[in-house]
């Protein structure tokens, strides 16, 4: 009898450490990957943040969002490597499991709500709807659940605590480290359509061969002698219904999207001078040089910011003494901040207006810079790393 139960017994244990093994390696994989695609650029999760907490009436974190963001990253990256290694295993486990547990409601509320279009949980890298976040997390959690219920039976790799001390210090510092980089230095990776090399002309039209969204019109129509009311689809109100006079349409039809289609990446920019004329063509096809200068929120700018902009408008007055070229600001800030800002800093620059969504895209600095030449960003720069005169006609003008 014990001859019959011994092999049944260890057929189990190892059943139970495989799958134990195979989701720390695949929830560790995942959060390492998820926080750092995230920590590559925490401005635009912070911004996704801002939609959560405008949802759930929270405004008044919205100026901690991008913090918060390299928080959620780091932690995140920290669960993850932890878990590999399977260091502080009862922390981790309830970690990921409060994290998961948190994560599956915020994405199910969005989907089913459809607050959010996209949950930002692999950041621009990799766009999710909600519902396809919320499947992942349920898949997560099964994982998470396993993790959590045989945690006792991880195995560290590390057994001296002192070793475990100095890599876990290690793990935080460049977990937390990489977010906070990005912040000032711009993301490692740039995934948003106005990274350099892009031609922003091209990317603002539907290229040739693609076909865009297809949306089917429905119609409201009232039988003028019978006071009928029914809704048909414009294709059925093509066949035939408009030559008939007995029908006449009530209000605005409505659209519904029946096919998605090739997305534009740069569907929304509009460039407005002070007299509210478009002159986004004029600028984005401008031959020469151009210093794209973007402070998507003139209003919220740091005395840090300020000094930066200054630094930024000096060089630039420098170098336009001695090339062709032209040098603008970008902001969605209200006329009088603009032009107070202008005449308080006696900018060189030539303010124009546009929307704060396709700002925040442009740059993740406020203020933050783009070289661009006949509409190719040819180079991009955060409030810190805008270079001297000489380093600028050296690598570009004086080429």
């Amino acid at each position: 009898m014990e001859t019959n139960f011994t092999p049944t017994r260890k057929k189990k244990t190892n059943t139970i450490d495989i799958a134990l093994g195979f989701s720390r390696f695949f929830v560790g994989i995942l959060f390492i990957f998820s926080g750092l695609i995230k920590a590559n650029d925490p401005t635009g999760f912070g911004y996704k943040l801002q939609e959560y907490f405008l949802v759930f009436h929270m405004d008044f974190l919205h100026d901690y969002s991008t913090w918060l963001a390299v928080l959620i990253c780091g932690l995140e990256i920290v669960l993850g490597v932890f878990l590999l290694l399977g260091i502080y295993k009862n922390k981790v486990a309830w970690g990921l499991l409060l994290l998961t547990v948190f994560f599956l409601f915020l994405t199910f509320y969005s989907a089913f709500f459809e607050v959010v279009s996209s949950c930002g949980c692999f950041g621009d890298a990799i766009p999710l709807t909600p519902w396809q976040s919320f499947i992942k997390d349920i898949i997560l959690l099964i994982f998470v659940f396993i993790i959590f219920k045989y945690r006792t039976r991880i195995t560290p790799i590390f057994s001296n605590s002192t070793t475990i001390g100095l890599v876990s210090t290690l793990i935080v510092l460049l977990a937390f480290g990489i977010g906070i980089y990005t912040i000032y230095f711009l993301p490692f990776i740039d995934f948003l359509p106005y990274k350099e090399g892009n031609n922003i002309p091209a990317l603002r039209v539907l290229p040739e061969g693609e076909k865009g969204d297809v949306y089917e019109y429905i119609y409201e129509i009232k039988h003028k002698q019978t006071a009928e009311v029914k809704k048909v689809t414009d294709k059925e109100y093509m066949d035939g219904i408009w030559e008939d006079d007995n029908w006449e349409i009530i209000g605005e039809p409505t659209s519904k999207l029946i096919k998605k289609g090739y997305q534009i990446p740069i569907p929304d920019l509009v460039i407005s001078d002070m007299e509210g004329n478009d002159v986004t063509e004029e600028i984005i096809t401008n031959p020469y040089y151009n210093f794209v200068v973007v402070s998507t929120y003139a209003d919220k700018l740091s005395l840090a910011d300020i000094i930066a902009l200054d630094r930024i408008n000096t060089t630039i007055r420098d170098l336009a003494t001695d090339y062709n070229l032209r040098a603008i600001l970008l902001t969605a800030s209200p006329s009088q901040v603009a032009r107070g800002l202008h005449d308080e800093m006696d900018l060189v620059l030539e303010t124009f207006y546009v929307d704060a969504v396709p700002l925040k895209s442009m740059v993740r600095s406020n203020p933050g810079v783009l070289l661009l030449q006949n509409g190719t960003v040819i180079k991009k720069w955060s409030k810190i790393t805008f270079p001297s005169k000489e380093e600028l006609e050296e690598d570009y003008l004086g080429k």
